[in-house]
């Protein structure tokens, strides 16, 4: 293991170090030394011990309080400032795990840079894994973006050694362990297909020491073992296709969690931690359930549930969302069918934490239910101000930072118009066009070139935005008129999705559009009181065409499923029989966002080319893009109907004459600040 610098052990204050010097390297306040630990005592009934266990989840490379598609701070978001929530809470409890979650190695231009731009050799640490490194985490599962890169730079930058024969594509795994994290890696329910095994250790059991009382108020030093199990979504066979496809498969994770706790608990395992990248789905289980963790939860055996994958915070006693209000689901103690289970959010803006107290009866540890506290802790205070970041974070990082820096400031092109997803939610299309035209002409290309077959078929293209507010006023694509650069194409296509094409039939198109349009909520014409437009249904699966070519219709006053009219292709209406070649992405063609139909057996194309590949290739082609050619086609409008009060939806603020400006005159101000850092817009439906 490499040392931790002493100015590491210092910030964090470890509980329970007489000395910065003292501590093994990469160890939390639990650790046991490997020699010179304590002989196995049998536990005296009443001793106590509080436990606190600590899950980031979904970081998705965001080390720095940094947004480098604008080149600026962003205190909202960063490991950096998570780190010192982990360290108040190693001041504040006497004994502490740290577990990540997972989705931690893939998501900004840095993480890109070091998979596919300057690939990390095989001697170095990943940057994200150095600081977690440094923070010292006991164990961390696998989410499914851990497998967007492939399976050779997975098996690479976790110094893990895959038994598994990869696909032409990926370049051939080391010979010999590369640099990885220095805590264990699990996870159970990914298998190759070569040797029928998982891809990594299925669990782990960690022999801690706790520091504890006795019933006489005693203190002690106590054994500890925790099983800490690790599961991610089984969807990721359809979303990396590419690198996946009879390399590996999954098997179910409620059956394994039914065959792994009784094995770890033979083993000596006090307490189960299970890390499950994904939410909570009440639907009937299947193996292939994205989100199966309310039905983990029932398992016999599991003491905690670590979870993640949705981006979302919980206990959250305010959630409307549909997975925090199931049967058997306490949203605002933070209990799973009584299970303690914590979501931390998203790109380290919380902490969870589940602080668990132990006791012991029959010589062994049990969890007192009725002493557990769940929380998720933010990185903004109260005051709405920011925690200080964790200044060694970014000192251990600074290298790569500013290599990142550098390579996104690559210029490609020009534009005289800005390029924003602030109202796409209402026509604008500034920020998908461009995307839509570039697939188009690649798909049309590769067509002529290769598949002749298709050569008649129309080729078009849909695009969705990934920013629409979700995180915040500052969550939006917004690439302003001027020089183009690396940064900015990968503003506009925020993901290294490859680039696929499908064949469908008019219907399918009319149903995948119908699907799209779950975006919006159903609007009630003679209501007079405001009405919200947009629905939770996230951004990125409200797929839109931007064609000349090509016309529809929302309406947002029919139910969903019934809203998609006038589709017209060169001024004649689709036939449901007609074919189409439509230009997308892997994670859509294999089924991600669930739109009927698309399930992986339409794929024509499967691309070794990613779609920000393809995007920056043809801005650099075009040199110069202009409003008139590149961001003001509008494939779709909705139905005009007039309505008696107001439909609101929401934006960042003072955005106003963006909307103006790309030919939106029916969009007004409604309310400039909703009390969370954004505006409120309405739009006039009958125009």
């Amino acid at each position: 293991m490499k040392p931790i610098p002493s100015y590491f052990l210092c910030a964090f204050l470890l509980a329970g170090i007489a000395a910065c010097s003292s501590t093994p390297p990469g160890s939390s306040a639990l650790t046991v030394p490997a020699t010179g630990a304590p002989a196995a005592i049998r536990l005296a009934d009443g001793t106590r011990a509080d436990l606190a266990l600590l899950e980031t989840t979904d970081l998705h490379t965001n080390i720095l309080s940094y947004d480098y598609f604008k080149l600026a701070e962003d205190k909202t978001v960063g490991f950096e400032r998570v780190a010192a929530r982990i360290a108040e809470a190693r001041k504040q409890f006497a004994n502490t795990l740290l577990f990540d979650n997972g989705d931690t190695i893939q998501g900004t231009a840095l993480s890109d840079y070091q998979a596919q731009v300057n690939p990390l050799p095989c001697g170095e640490t990943l940057a994200m894994y150095k600081v977690m490194n440094e923070l010292g985490y006991d164990a961390g599962g696998i989410g499914n973006h851990e497998f967007n890169y492939g399976l050779s730079f997975l098996s690479q930058v976790t110094g893990s050694r895959f038994n598994v024969n990869l696909l032409a594509a990926e370049k051939p795994i080391s010979a010999q362990p590369c640099a990885g994290p220095n805590f264990p890696l699990v996870l159970a329910n990914v298998l190759s297909v070569k040797d029928r095994q998982p891809l990594f250790e299925p669990y782990v059991v960690l022999d801690r020491t706790l520091k504890a009382t006795t019933a006489d108020g005693k203190p002690i030093s106590a054994p500890l073992k925790v099983g800490v199990i690790a599961f991610t979504p089984p969807k990721i066979l359809d979303w990396d296709k590419r690198w996946l496809n009879g390399v590996v498969y999954t098997d179910g994770i409620k059956e394994l969690a039914e065959k792994y706790i009784p094995e770890m608990k033979s083993k000596g395992a006090d307490l189960v931690v299970v890390i499950s990248h994904g939410g909570l789905d009440a639907s009937p289980y299947t193996p292939s359930l994205e989100n199966a963790n309310w039905h983990v939860a029932q398992v016999p055996g599991v003491d905690a549930m670590l979870i993640g994958h949705s981006h979302q915070v919980f206990p959250n006693a305010a959630s409307t969302l549909p997975q925090f209000n199931l049967p058997g689901v306490d949203k605002t103690r933070g209990l799973v069918h009584d299970v303690p289970t914590v979501m931390a959010n998203f790109w380290g803006k919380t902490l969870g934490v589940i602080s668990l107290n132990l006791v012991a009866k029959d010589g062994r540890w049990s969890v007192d239910r009725t002493k557990t506290v769940v929380e998720a802790r933010s990185i903004q205070n109260a005051d709405k101000s920011f925690v200080e970041p964790l200044p060694s974070v970014a000192k251990t990082i600074a290298a790569e930072h500013e290599a990142t820096i550098k390579y996104v400031k690559t210029p490609i092109g020009r534009s005289d118009f800005p390029m924003t997803s602030y109202f796409v939610d209402v026509g604008d299309t500034s920020a998908l066009q461009i995307v839509n035209m570039a697939q188009t002409e690649y798909v049309a290309n590769y067509v002529k070139a290769n598949l002749p077959q298709y050569a008649a078929l129309p080729v078009l293209s849909t695009a969705s935005p990934f920013k629409t507010g979700f995180a915040g006023g500052a969550d939006f694509t917004d690439v302003a008129a001027g020089d183009i650069a690396i940064n900015n194409a990968a503003d506009l296509y925020l993901f290294p999705n490859t680039l696929y094409a499908v064949k469908v039939t008019g219907d399918g198109l009319k149903a995948w559009l119908e699907a799209a349009a779950r975006r919006f909520r159903q609007i009630d014409p003679k209501l007079t009181t405001e009405q919200s437009l947009v629905s939770t249904a996230p951004g990125y699966t409200f797929d839109m065409i931007t064609h000349p070519d090509f016309r529809y219709e929302i309406d947002v006053t029919q139910p969903q499923g019934s809203r998609i009219k006038n589709l017209m292709y060169k001024g004649a209406p689709v036939s449901p029989t007609a074919e189409f070649i439509v230009a997308t992405n892997n994670y859509r063609a294999g089924g991600g966002g669930n739109f009927p139909g698309l399930d992986g057996t339409k794929t024509v194309i499967a691309s070794p080319d990613t779609n920000r590949d393809v995007l920056i290739q043809y801005i650099k082609n075009v040199k110069t893009l202009t409003r008139k050619d590149h961001g003001s086609t509008q494939s779709w409008h909705f139905t005009k109907v007039t309505t008696a009060g107001p439909i609101t939806f929401k934006s960042a603020q003072g955005k106003l004459a963006v909307a103006h400006a790309a030919g939106l005159t029916n969009v007004g101000l409604f309310k400039a600040d909703d009390g969370k850092g954004l505006a409120v817009y309405q739009v006039d439906l009958s125009k």
